[in-house]
């Protein structure tokens, strides 16, 4: 059976500058922002979705989408993935987080 297609969907950043960050994103790339509390910001107008949150700098963390969140599970498991963080939820849907063979970050999230 074809793996499930997981498409990127979302990219987030991170910034301790968060502020900053967000003013440069804005005058360099035009993109917009929504709020969602102190820190995070949702990106706007750039393309794919995206996010901004107050934390230590890091690589940014690619987010694929699946329908089926538990067979996405399985089969990134199964694929040779290390789950760093199992599934949870948060406002608007569910999310696990894995690293990639060599070390890459991801995520895959479902909507609520």
């Amino acid at each position: 059976m074809p793996p499930i297609p997981l498409p990127i969907d979302y990219v987030e950043f991170t910034s301790p500058t968060l502020e900053a960050t967000q003013a440069f994103f804005a005058a360099a790339f035009g993109w917009a922002f929504v709020d969602y509390g102190p820190d995070y910001r949702d990106i706007r107008n750039a393309g794919t979705g995206g996010g901004l949150e107050r934390g230590a700098a890091r690589a940014p963390l690619i987010v694929l989408r699946a329908e089926d969140l538990e067979a996405a599970l399985e089969q990134v498991t199964a694929a040779g993935a290390e789950i760093t963080r199992g599934i949870f939820e948060f406002p608007g849907g569910r999310r696990f987080e894995l690293l990639a063979p060599g070390g890459i970050a991801m995520a895959v999230w479902t909507a609520a």
